[in-house]
């Protein structure tokens, strides 16, 4: 920060050549940087309440490490748990959701959470109205209509009661992924195979009666080359990876056992991504983009705007990524 005013001061006095003015804006960062000095941001970093479900391979996990280095800069970071009854909202400048795991399980609260930090005008990042937006899946439609590429979905609607079989043919795939519409973490997420149908069939109209679901093909590309992520701060590209399931399973989340490969992508997939971005992540802190390459094109599989996991830890840049995002979206705010 001083070396960037430092800069801005030698600048000046190169453009002007006026003493006066130099020593104006000399005289304005001073301000500024007491101003700093004295008041530092107060940032709450939403959490939840960690039963060990998901964690990092790293000794530290990635919440804690990212708050020390963001307390390292300009800030006081604090952890709070989204859903803890009583939070003096008002000493905070800013909530940064980062890891509320459990509020697709409690997803009626979650809302109202929102709700909450709407009527006491918290400054939100992502902003509530995206989140509340990309809390169910059911946002895949808008982005499928708006022309980008979405791997084929199909909404079994809370209530119906429905033949998987029949599905089969439809989407002409032979295995088939099933799971709740407001989920994550593979909650209720289930493989459809011709051998297992009738058993799934049961247990998941039973499930259809409380909540809706989202049918997708199987893709036999996640399994052979993996699932993109594709990190974007703040509009713009910082890092990529492929997750790959462990051999006999589906499920690439490394808390089921699944790898991470840290890639340098091709320019041409970046900029796909980032039109996911651009238009469905406007104002966004934090955008992890999900998807898979069906014959050399990207399918989105996931926009991730909630609680992503951003594997900081396999990209040196990352973390000042993170940080140069914060301060120019809090100044949008």
């Amino acid at each position: 920060m001083f070396n960037n005013c430092l800069k801005f001061l030698i600048s000046s006095a190169k453009k002007t050549k006026k003493k006066q003015t130099f020593a104006l804006n000399f005289i304005q960062v001073l301000n500024y940087l007491y101003f700093r000095q004295e008041k530092a941001m107060n940032i709450a970093l939403i959490t939840y309440n960690d039963n060990g479900f998901y964690h990092t391979l790293s000794p530290e996990n990635e919440d804690d490490l990212l708050i020390k280095f963001l307390n390292s800069k300009e800030f006081n970071v604090e952890k709070i748990v989204w859903n803890t009854p009583v939070v003096n909202w008002e000493h905070f400048d800013l909530a940064i959701l980062k890891s509320p795991w459990d509020y697709f399980n409690l997803i009626e609260d979650f809302y109202q959470w929102l709700r909450v930090l709407e009527e006491k005008k918290v400054k939100l990042l992502n902003p509530i109205a995206t989140v509340r937006w990309n809390a169910d899946k059911h946002y895949l439609k808008d982005i499928s209509e708006s022309g980008l590429g979405v791997a084929k979905c199909i909404f079994l609607e809370k209530g119906i009661e429905i033949s998987l079989k029949n599905y089969f043919n439809s989407l002409g795939f032979s295995k088939l992924i099933v799971k709740p519409a407001v989920s994550g973490g593979s909650k209720n997420t289930f493989k459809v195979t011709s051998e297992n149908v009738a058993e799934i069939n049961l247990q998941l109209n039973e499930l259809l009666k409380k909540e809706s679901y989202i049918l997708q093909p199987f893709l036999k590309e996640i399994e052979e080359a993996g699932e993109w992520s594709f990190l974007f701060f703040g509009g713009e590209y910082s890092h990529a990876l492929l997750k790959k399931a462990k051999e006999g399973d589906f499920r690439v989340q490394h808390s089921f056992g699944g790898t991470i490969h840290p890639q340098e992508p091709p320019v041409h997939l970046i900029e796909t991504a980032k039109k996911y971005v651009d238009q469905f992540a406007k104002g966004c802190l934090y955008a992890r983009v999900d998807g898979v390459l069906v014959n050399n094109e990207f399918q989105l599989m996931e926009l991730e705007l909630i609680e992503p996991f951003l594997f900081l830890e396999t990209n040196p840049n990352s973390y000042e990524n993170y940080y140069q995002a914060l301060l120019k979206t809090y100044e949008v705010l």
